[in-house]
């Protein structure tokens, strides 16, 4: 139901799950599993799979932590954005891949939940598209020292607001990776 016309198909999106990002997240390994699973399905059901890569702080492009982590499968026409901004959208080109290959629909996993997820997610639907955040397959790091809440209060909150995020004319919506569908 996107706003956005003549864009049937359906992408995921995986964001910063780089090695110098995801290595000291809640959950790390859970949730690179699931979105490995994730881009198993993607493939098998002819979605479209982005990745974005995060760069700056440490993680210059083509530098080992700006890499995505080892146990992902990047296949080399899989399209990459590099970003330097939360919102995955920002000063990258990723708008113009989602076009030309008729995306209205994204489902988003990724790192780091209260910063480029939630950037991303705000930032696709506000565009128009309609967004499925995967609620078990996003992560971030413990930043409780600087008060916020712990990590898997901060995964709660996202996929709680999110589920009840809404706007006119595109969805808004939370699945876990075993009720993810491509085709949808």
């Amino acid at each position: 139901m996107t706003t956005l016309p003549d864009r049937p198909n359906t992408a995921l999106l995986v964001v910063d799950v780089q090695n110098g990002v995801v290595a000291d997240c809640h959950q790390r390994d859970e949730v690179v599993a699931n979105i490995r699973t994730l881009v198993e399905r993607a493939r098998a059901e002819g979605a479209l799979v982005i990745w974005v890569a995060d760069y700056g702080e440490g993680r210059e492009i083509g530098s080992q932590p700006w890499q995505i982590v080892p146990e992902l499968p990047r296949d080399d026409a899989d399209p990459l954005i590099d970003k330097q901004f939360g919102d995955a959208f920002e000063e990258t080109n990723l708008e113009q891949v989602l076009a030309g290959a008729g995306v209205g629909r994204l489902v988003i996993a990724g790192a780091q939940t209260d910063a480029c997820i939630r950037s991303t997610i705000h930032g696709a639907f506000t565009r128009g598209y309609d967004v499925t955040l995967v609620g078990d397959a996003h992560t971030t790091e413990d930043f409780t020292a600087w008060g916020m809440p712990d990590p898997a209060a901060v995964i709660a909150m996202t996929n709680i607001s999110w589920r009840y995020h809404s706007g006119p004319g595109r969805t808004a919506a939370v699945a876990d990776t075993a009720d993810v569908s491509f085709r949808d």
